[in-house]
């Protein structure tokens, strides 16, 4: 997917709605927008232009932070809590996964499918693990407690940390 950067005119806030005109313009816009509207999110211009950040190329991990610094390096003006809404609501929405490595770090994967990490706290980065998928393993973990009746297990998050040696 392109980057998707925000007009620079004010007459347009960056929470209205993407005209049918502007999605017609830009194909990578359009298949975003209908990617929003699927889950039920409306197409807003702070939407489309964070995730024209997330979204383009491959899958990845990125902190609130991490995307704020992006938009404002492609000059997009948006608040550090305006990026955390729409992340949480991109999450809740299934299209981010969210990463919590501790208390008060978290990271927003675009990568939704079943699949743990390696964590480098040396520089706080997360990288996906790829193998077997989480039911697989845990199947294979044992003394795994059962989920409690009336619930069942959503999925089973592993996180390997790793330091320099």
């Amino acid at each position: 997917m392109t980057q998707i950067v925000a007009p620079s005119n004010a007459a347009q806030p960056l929470d209205t709605d993407v005209s049918e005109e502007a999605m017609a313009a830009n194909p990578a816009e359009a298949a975003l927008i209908e990617r929003l509207r699927t889950v039920g999110l409306r197409p807003t211009r702070q939407r489309l232009a964070l995730g024209g950040l997330l979204f383009h190329g491959e899958d990845r991990h990125v902190t609130a932070e991490q995307l704020h610094g992006e938009a404002l390096t492609a000059g997009i003006r948006v608040s550090v809590a305006t990026v955390y809404n729409t992340l949480h609501q991109f999450t809740e929405a299934g299209l981010l996964r969210e990463v919590v490595v501790e208390a008060g770090r978290c990271y927003f994967d675009t990568n939704t499918s079943e699949h743990f990490h390696f964590f480098f706290e040396d520089d706080a980065r997360l990288m996906d693990i790829h193998g077997p998928s989480a039911n697989v393993l845990a199947d294979a973990i044992p003394g795994l407690p059962d989920a409690p009746d009336g619930t069942r297990v959503e999925r089973v998050d592993v996180i390997i940390r790793l330091k320099r040696a």
